[in-house]
């Protein structure tokens, strides 16, 4: 049965490519983006998107690729920058992406408030909803949105049906199935025959996708942590440009590479001169034995280490645990950052496979810029756990608004683990077989820990590396210096 159904999706694609080709571009070379024309014949999804939205009927799905590729090329889609938008335009805050809803969809967010009724300024409106929608669509193939209508505050004159009708058609035409649905907020009730409009545009078939929300209900779609105070949320996010608000998670650069030179080969005096500020908070005997552990060269029995190992037990504190299908992460909601005058320190997510297979995955950030995340892209054996450490690029400022996306998914025991098998994985896994959990980031006023905190701590230290020393104390002294929020 699935067999027949991709069989019969590859036919329709095909079939749809052959005769738009044929039958559109064909002594018409100068009505399309021949960019886009290039792209049709490489991109399958772009093409069962729009078959999607026609009920795989071709003949109206090429009169739906007409209108879209007349539109790209008139708006000149393909070339949109920052540099292409007025700047009091990204500055004011009335459109941009941020958050996510319930089902994991992003937040197209459309502040109706900061509308002004202008034709003037129209063409340059629909230029800034055309490059999110495009960057985003660029980014992540097929996912959908939350388009967020907020209309708090809101007066009639900032109600622009045309505006309105363009956006609808942007889902309709231009980016079909990519609209999750469309959350009208706060509407007063003076616009309910505007919006009964509204839907007569939106069609039969986008009609069910119209949800109105007041702040008793808005949770029903989005949960509290990205919904804004007015709406009764607790996102402390406030919009400002530049930089773009680009909440979009991407791929670190340094995907299975190294972190970082500076990292990767921490110098001996470095990791003496960390171990002497906590050796400075605890007994003799604990230094003796830590000092063992520090200490690059010298070396420790067996004997020794079973004896620590069996300290270690008596001492440890479990961190905080999400306890996902497919994984088990630590920490389960938030990346503890300690703030100290060599910049921020460096991190640690571990992650435990639950499964009898194995799981790759992957880690995702708003920031990539930012930081260095090793390893990014890779798996977890059945019953292992993987340490990822996530480092502060060069002198760049850890933000409590960067976020971090775990992704994981089960693989088939035959499958290869290398690279390129990941590649292909990933592109190949469908949607709902992958397990999302996002992670917050937390800045730690002072990372420098306390005698207590190292006492109880001070042998929760595995056989790792000298360079990991590190990372179990940021532990330690996170658990005694902060509270979560």
């Amino acid at each position: 049965m699935a067999e027949h159904h991709a069989q019969n999706k590859a036919r329709l694609i095909s079939e749809t490519r052959r005769r738009f080709e044929a039958e559109y571009v064909t002594d018409k070379s100068d009505k399309y983006d021949p960019r886009d024309v290039e792209r049709l014949q490489q991109d399958d999804n772009w093409i069962e998107s729009y078959l999607y939205w026609r009920h795989n009927v071709i003949d109206e799905t090429l009169k739906m690729l007409d209108e879209s590729f007349q539109w790209r090329k008139e708006m000149t889609v393909n070339d949109l920058t920052e540099s292409s938008i007025p700047r009091w335009l990204l500055e004011i805050g009335g459109i941009y992406l941020h958050g996510y809803d319930k089902e994991g969809n992003k937040l197209f967010w459309i502040r109706v408030k900061y509308h002004v009724k202008d034709h003037k300024t129209m063409l340059d409106k629909k230029k800034l909803i055309a490059f999110w929608l495009e960057r985003y669509a660029r980014r992540e193939n097929g996912k959908p949105v939350t388009v967020m209508f907020d209309l708090s505050e809101t007066g009639i004159n900032s109600i622009d049906m045309e505006f309105v009708r363009f956006i609808i058609n942007c889902f309709k035409v231009y980016y079909p199935k990519y609209l999750s649905k469309m959350v009208i907020f706060d509407m007063p009730w003076i616009m309910n025959a505007a919006f009964k409009i509204v839907k007569t545009w939106l069609g039969p078939e986008a009609v069910s996708l119209l949800k109105f929300a007041s702040k008793s209900d808005i949770q029903d779609y989005v949960s509290v942590e990205y919904l804004p105070p007015h709406m009764g949320g607790t996102d402390p996010f406030k919009y400002s440009y530049p930089p773009l608000v680009d909440d979009d998670f991407q791929t670190p650069l340094c995907e299975n590479g190294p972190i970082a030179s500076e990292d990767e080969a921490s110098s001996k005096e470095d990791i003496e001169s960390d171990g002497k500020e906590i050796l400075e908070a605890i007994s003799n005997e604990e230094q003796t034995a830590l000092l063992k552990k520090i200490n690059l060269t010298e070396p420790t029995s067996k004997a020794e280490e079973h004896e620590k190992d069996s300290k270690m037990k008596a001492f440890k504190k479990p961190l905080s645990v999400f306890k996902g299908p497919l994984l088990h992460i630590s920490p389960a909601e938030e990346l503890y950052f300690g703030n100290t005058e060599s910049g921020e320190k460096k991190t640690l997510i571990v992650l435990t496979n639950v499964t009898k297979n194995i799981v790759a995955f992957k880690v995702r950030t708003t920031a990539p810029e930012k930081y260095r995340v090793k390893p990014s892209n890779s798996s977890c054996d059945p019953g292992a756990s993987v340490d990822i450490v996530v480092s502060p690029h060069g002198g760049l400022t850890v933000s409590a608004q960067d976020r971090f996306l775990i992704m994981a998914a089960e693989m088939e025991q035959s499958s290869g683990t290398g690279p390129a098998e990941l590649t292909q994985f990933w592109k190949e896994v469908p949607r709902n077989k992958v397990m999302e959990h996002r992670l917050r980031c937390h800045i730690v006023e002072s990372s420098k820990p306390t005698t207590l905190t190292l006492k109880d701590n001070a042998f929760n230290i595995s056989d790792k590396t000298s360079a990991d020393i590190y990372l179990q104390f940021a532990n330690s002294s996170r658990e005694s210096d902060c509270s979560p929020p």
